[in-house]
């Protein structure tokens, strides 16, 4: 079976898990649930989009499918956030702020911190990519460390809704932030589609890239920005969740067999709804919302990094 059949049957399961939330057990009040659900489903597809497309491109980028965004520090900026406001200003403050507010202030600095962080290391001719997710990491483990310090000095009641943002969630989104999201997505999408016709060939390794013409260092900061925005993006709306980008991505190279980028990132987005659906579904109607889907997908990522680890040390 080509990849191009694989895709197909990969949007058929998505579209179906999709009515499948939407009309199942529709009962009471139409006019209420079913307007709910179709935020939910398009908070989901726009958050596994946004991970699955931006992990496909670091992946290429770094010529590696263990490392994800996440190395980057970005996940553990947007809960340092967050408890920097509830430690200074108390949990009434993410309240009182505006939902806006609050999710565009989350997407500045982790935008911020991801410019300021590509300028500093790309100024000289000898820091490559491998040295910006060294430090990456030591900044996101850092970033971690200060978050925990701090929640542990804070009230027991306002840790609780620290807390609470340490774990993606999709029952409350707001719907202004969803239309938001969109916009914001469109734009860097576009803004993306200059550089997609390098992908293929960035896959190759940097050497062989940059014989075969790719400007490496132009087209690699531009990415790397994409990169940022989508993930500040998405974990803005609903939360980190760390191990989906790995999941999926690997799940869709082993899937599809190809290494043509069109396909591996629409099957990789179609495989990251399928995913958040699924986990979706198991949280409401299995465990009655006792659980975050991010939970599930963490464990089963978790594992799955495991596999890959043992896998690669096994080749070696």
């Amino acid at each position: 079976m080509d990849y191009k059949k694989k895709t197909i049957i990969l949007a058929a399961i998505a579209t179906i898990l999709v009515l499948l939330y939407l009309f199942y057990d529709l009962s009471g009040n139409i006019g209420y649930i079913l307007p709910r659900r179709i935020i939910k489903i398009v908070a989901i597809i726009l958050t596994g989009g946004a991970i699955a497309f931006s992990t496909t491109v670091f992946m290429t980028i770094t010529n590696n499918r263990i490392l994800t965004p996440s190395v980057l520090g970005l996940d553990s900026l947007y809960l340092l956030i967050q408890t920097v406001s509830i430690f200074v200003f108390g949990s009434r403050s993410l309240v009182m702020m505006s939902s806006k507010i609050n999710y565009l202030v989350c997407i500045g600095f982790m935008v911020l911190f991801a410019l300021v962080l590509f300028r500093l290391l790309f100024r000289g001719e000898k820091n490559n990519i491998y040295f910006l997710l060294l430090i990456g990491m030591i900044l996101g483990t850092f970033f971690g460390s200060f978050t925990s310090f701090m929640q542990i000095l804070i009230d027991p009641n306002e840790f609780m809704v620290a807390q609470d943002k340490m774990f993606a969630s999709i029952n409350n989104v707001n719907t202004d932030l969803v239309y938001l999201s969109i916009g914001l997505v469109l734009l860097i999408t576009l803004y993306f589609m200059r550089f997609y016709k390098y992908l293929d060939v960035l896959a190759l390794g940097k050497d062989e890239a940059i014989n075969l013409g790719v400007p490496y260092d132009y087209v690699v900061k531009r990415l790397l920005v994409v990169v940022a925005v989508l993930i500040s993006i998405s974990t803005a709306l609903i939360g980190p969740i760390t191990f989906l980008g790995l999941l999926v991505v690997n799940i869709t190279y082993e899937f599809m067999k190809t290494y043509r980028h069109f396909y591996i990132i629409i099957g990789s987005i179609l495989i990251s709804v399928i995913a958040l659906i699924g986990g979706q579904f198991i949280v409401e109607k299995l465990f009655s919302f006792q659980t975050t889907v991010s939970v599930i997908i963490n464990f089963i990522g978790g594992v799955y990094f495991i596999y890959l680890l043992l896998k690669e040390n096994k080749s070696w």
